[in-house]
C-alpha cells in the first residue's frame, strides 16, 4: 500500500496548503481554503478577540501592585501611626490656639483696682509690728544681781534693757542700769542667759557698754540710724522691760529734738536729747528707740515726771544713737 507523503514537493501545493499548527495531527485532512471574502471577514473579526486579550493582560499586574502596597503599609504600620498622631496633635494644638482669646493688656486702672481689693481683703501688719519684728532679736533684758542684808543668796537688785550693737556680744545700755552692780546678767531673745562685764562707760550721756561672756550662735546685731534725719511727728516705738515685764512695745512720735534733762537729784544734766511720747517706765532704760524701718535712732534714758511717782506722764527722753555709737567705740555717723 502506498504511503501518503507528509510534505508535497510541489511549490504550488506548499503555497496553497496552510502550515500545520504545532501539535496538529498530520493525518488529519486539510481544511478547505476559505473564500477571499470569508478570510477578510475572519480577519476583521479577529481584532475583537485580540482586543479583549490586552484588557485581561493589563488587569493582571494590578493585583501584585496592591499587594505590595499593603505589604509596605504593614511593614511601616507603627511609623505611620506615630506620624499620624503627631499630625493630629499639631492640628488639635493649632485649633486650640486659634480658639484662645487674646491676652488682655493690663492698664494702670486694673492694677490700682487689684491693689485696692487686696488691701480691703487682707489685713497688712502695722508699721509698728514690722519695726518690732526687725529689732526683737537684738533686745536683751539686763538684771543686776547682788546680796541684800537679811536675804540669803543673790537677789535681783535692778532691771533694765540693752541693745546688741555687735554680734560678738557687745551690748549698749544706760549707765544707771548697771551702776554699782555686783553681777550683771543678760537674757537674750532666744532665752539664753549669760553674765556680762562692763567694758566702757560714758557718764555725760548716761551710757555703758557690756560684753557678754557667752552668746547664741545666731545673735543678731541691731541696725543703727543717725538721728539727724528725724523730724517732729515721725513715728517711733520704744522696746524694753518696764517693771521687769516684757519685752514690751509702745508706740508714739518724736515730740522734740535737742532737749535737756536734769536728773531728779540735780547732779546730772543731759543735753541734745530726743523727746518722744511712746510710753516708757522704769525698766525701759537702756532700751532702743526705733523708727518704722526697725533701725535704732536712740537709747531710752529718762522720763520726765514733776512728781515723785517715777511713772510715765507722756514725756520721755533718749540719747541720740550718734553718742551711743561713740560710747561703744564705733565710728560716729
Amino acid at each position: 500500500m502506498k504511503k501518503t507523503p507528509l510534505y508535497s514537493s510541489s511549490r504550488r501545493d506548499r503555497r496553497a496548503t496552510p502550515a500545520a499548527s504545532p501539535g496538529a495531527d498530520p493525518a488529519a485532512p486539510a481544511q478547505p481554503r476559505q473564500p477571499r471574502d470569508a478570510a477578510s471577514s475572519s480577519s476583521a473579526s479577529a481584532p475583537d478577540s485580540s482586543a479583549a486579550q490586552p484588557s485581561a493582560a493589563s488587569s493582571a499586574p494590578a493585583k501584585p501592585r496592591f499587594a505590595r502596597l499593603r505589604g509596605a503599609i504593614r511593614r511601616h504600620e507603627r511609623l505611620m501611626l506615630v506620624l499620624s498622631s503627631v499630625v493630629l496633635s499639631l492640628l488639635l494644638m493649632s485649633l486650640w490656639n486659634a480658639g484662645r482669646p487674646l491676652p488682655r493688656v493690663l492698664t494702670q486702672k486694673d492694677i490700682d483696682a487689684a491693689v485696692l481689693h487686696t488691701m480691703q481683703e487682707k489685713t497688712l501688719p502695722s508699721p509698728e509690728k514690722r519695726a518690732y519684728a526687725v529689732i526683737e532679736p537684738s533686745v536683751v533684758r539686763i538684771r543686776q544681781l547682788g546680796h541684800v542684808d537679811g536675804r540669803r543668796g543673790e537677789v535681783v537688785t535692778g532691771v533694765g534693757t540693752g541693745i546688741v550693737v555687735v554680734d560678738k556680744g557687745v551690748i549698749l545700755t544706760n549707765l544707771h542700769v548697771v551702776a554699782g552692780a555686783e553681777k550683771v546678767q543678760v537674757t537674750f531673745a532666744d532665752g539664753s542667759v549669760s553674765e556680762a562685764k562692763v567694758t566702757k562707760v560714758q557718764p555725760e550721756h548716761d551710757l555703758a557698754v557690756l560684753q557678754a561672756q557667752s552668746i547664741p550662735d545666731d545673735l543678731v546685731a541691731a541696725t543703727l540710724r543717725s538721728s539727724r534725719d528725724l523730724s517732729l511727728g515721725d513715728k517711733v516705738i520704744a522696746v524694753g522691760f518696764p517693771f521687769g515685764i516684757g519685752p514690751s512695745v509702745t508706740s508714739g512720735i518724736i515730740s522734740g529734738l535737742k532737749r535737756e534733762y536734769r536728773s531728779p537729784e540735780g547732779k546730772e544734766v543731759l543735753s541734745n536729747l530726743i523727746q518722744f511720747d511712746a510710753a516708757a517706765n522704769p525698766g525701759n532704760s537702756g532700751g532702743p528707740l526705733v523708727n518704722m524701718d526697725g533701725e535704732v535712732v536712740g537709747v531710752v534714758t529718762a522720763i520726765l515726771n514733776p512728781g515723785d511717782q517715777g511713772v510715765f506722764i507722756g514725756i520721755g527722753f533718749a540719747v541720740p544713737i550718734e553718742n551711743a555709737a561713740s560710747a561703744a567705740g564705733m565710728s560716729p555717723f
